[in-house]
């Protein structure tokens, strides 16, 4: 070994002794003419006295931060007054004999001390100086640490971790495959699994009852600042279960993981919201619930208030709403008015306002609610003295959705709702199993196509497809979601019901489903799973922003990888190997797309 001990871990207790380090310099000190340096690795910091008595003057001024530096010498207790107590090793310095460079380093091309304000495009440039930060180290240490507590704690449960191909066929998931030519199989493709869905469900047929697997998944998607085009997801099955099942074990794993990692104790069973409630009362399906601020409808007193804005929307089809801000009456009208901003900003016409002051109602919207309709109005919304009450009209829904949504956001923020130590886990049910193509008009998988409908909403399955309700779930915590699963179909002809209604032909459904539809006659039991999105988990334990600081070599939004420069052009040999050309094509164009198991939004 080249090192008798890390950075981190020389105590009082080893003074006398001598020791031989190996690390990176951290920072150098000159004291008229001795030098001392704090040698770093991923355990710690040590401080290093160098004496020219010792080592060579020249070798002294030599030394510059970044070197990879062995140092052999005695550990001796720093004086008193000169110890650091913010440091573990603070309490003893290397005394160093011999000092030999293993590793020069150049002027670096960024400023560590800038952390993550630096440029984002030149840390991931060069990720591997990036990843020396202690900071970053600390990340993936968690996200370690995490990946080992899942895997206790499901091996406990009986879970046993299979993995499932990386080549393999592509089938509609949701979002776009990436395709692997195969030089075996001219003109035929590979693509590589958007997640493990059907492989998980077919372990369930050959009798393994509970699998797990974190596993790399890859999608064609466009990118934002939680999604990646490759991600890592813990994957879990379950057989002879219903959603309760699923759910006690996801809740169970959540407090084990949480608690082994920043001691906190989590609070079960979670809270459980309706889709249609969580978009109502939160404007989200994702809603996070550190903050307590709360949309209610009032399409239904539109017509009575006599505001034109607000009834107009309602007999366009639209939808009125509003939100109640406790405390922001008392906010000057500029800062109120600034708030119409967000909501123009996802579309909506305006935003209209009222608020209670000791004097009565004020602003905009306090003219209309002299009669019944604004006492119930008033009523409705809870408005006390001092508050603030925001409403958007809109003939679109959705347009209202977003825009209370992002207005949501952002008043949380400003009421200091919004901290990053408070872990606040609910679960979102009762998703519809299919949304409405823009284009088309037909019925799509809102989730996926293996997705069982509600026993109850069968009977319309044909007749009624946008109005079945999914036997789905999603694990949301502080606003973002980070598990989506559901119970199973696995029912042959049930399977086949919902390939038809999403315009599956027979032949269309066996052609790209044949071995799943196969399985599902010789005995394969009522099962269900979910996945949980390891990177989304881990930047928020991290109470980062950016999933892209929690992956080791993550891709850019436009999906190139700033280390490699890839994707890049490979040579004509390459591609007449796989029996490819390339043909020119103009530049590519974003367009959105659904993702992530459970992952609508």
């Amino acid at each position: 070994m080249l090192r008798s001990h890390t950075c981190g871990e020389l105590r009082a207790e080893h003074v006398g002794q001598e020791v031989t380090l190996v690390g990176w310099i951290d920072t150098i000190r000159d004291h008229g003419g001795l030098r001392f340096i704090d040698l770093r690795d991923r355990y710690g910091r040590t401080q290093v006295t160098l004496s020219p008595e010792t080592i060579d003057a020249a070798e002294l001024k030599s030394l510059r931060s970044e070197q990879v530096l062995q140092v052999t010498g005695q550990i001796e207790s720093r004086p008193d007054g000169m110890k650091n107590p913010r440091l573990a090793t603070g309490d003893i310095e290397l005394v160093a004999t011999v000092v030999e460079m293993l590793g020069d380093c150049p002027a670096l091309p960024f400023d560590f001390s800038g952390g993550d304000l630096v440029n984002e495009e030149l840390r991931f440039q060069y990720r591997f100086l990036d990843m020396r930060r202690p900071e970053v180290q600390r990340r993936f240490q968690l996200r370690s640490d995490l990946q080992h507590e899942l895997r206790n704690f499901l091996h406990q449960q009986n879970f046993i971790d299979l993995e499932t191909p990386m080549l393999t066929k592509s089938t509609p998931e949701g979002a776009r495959d990436f395709l692997v030519p195969s030089r075996l199989n001219p003109s035929q493709l590979y693509a590589l699994p958007q997640s493990p869905q059907i492989f998980k469900q077919l372990f369930m047929v050959a009798g393994f009852d509970r699998y797990m697997q974190i596993v790399r998944c890859f999608r064609d998607e466009d990118l934002r600042a939680d999604r990646q085009p490759e991600f890592t997801q813990l994957d879990l099955e379950m057989a002879c279960v219903e959603e309760d099942d699923v759910i006690e074990v996801i809740e169970g794993l959540m407090a084990h993981v949480v608690k082994s990692l920043t001691g906190q104790e989590v609070e079960t069973p979670f809270l459980r919201i309706s889709y249609d409630d969580a978009l109502l009362r939160y404007s989200s399906d994702a809603p996070d619930l550190r903050s307590d601020l709360e949309i209610f409808d009032l399409s239904d007193l539109a017509a009575d208030l006599g505001f034109k804005v607000f009834s107009g929307a309602v007999e366009a089809g639209g939808a009125v709403r509003g939100m109640r801000v406790p405390g922001a009456g008392l906010w000057p009208r500029k800062q109120i008015e600034a708030l119409e901003a967000i909501v123009k900003n996802q579309g909506a016409g305006g935003l209209a306002w009222m608020k209670s002051t000791e004097n009565g109602l004020a602003g905009p919207v306090a003219r209309f609610c002299d009669g019944d309709a604004g006492s119930r109005l008033v009523e409705r919304s809870g408005l006390q003295v001092g508050d603030l009450c925001c409403f958007v009209a809109d003939r679109s829904k959705r347009v209202v959705i977003n825009s209370l949504s992002f207005l949501r956001k952002e008043l949380a923020q400003k009421l200091g709702h919004i901290k990053p130590d408070v872990l606040k886990f609910c679960w979102v049910t009762e998703f519809p199993l299919f949304d409405e193509d823009e284009t088309s008009g037909n019925p799509v998988p809102c989730h996926h196509p293996f997705t069982a409908p509600h026993p109850d909403d069968l009977d319309q399955l044909e007749s009624s497809p946008l109005k079945v309700r999914a036997r789905a779930y999603d694990l949301v915590l502080n606003g973002f979601e980070v598990g989506g699963g559901s119970i199973r179909i696995h029912q042959r002809d049930l399977q086949e019901r919902v390939f038809e209604a999403i315009g599956l032909s027979q032949d269309e459904a066996k052609s790209k489903f044949s071995f799943l539809l196969d399985a599902l006659k010789y005995g394969a039991p009522p099962h269900g799973g979910i996945a949980l999105g390891i990177d989304r988990l881990v930047m928020i334990l991290a109470g980062d922003e950016s999933i892209r600081e929690v992956i080791a070599f993550p891709k850019t939004q436009r999906g190139t990888c700033q280390l490699t420069g890839a994707p890049t052009h490979v040579s004509d040999a390459q591609l007449k190997e796989v029996g490819l050309k390339v043909a020119d094509t103009p530049e590519a164009v974003s367009t959105p797309v659904e993702g992530e198991e459970g992952d609508r939004r």
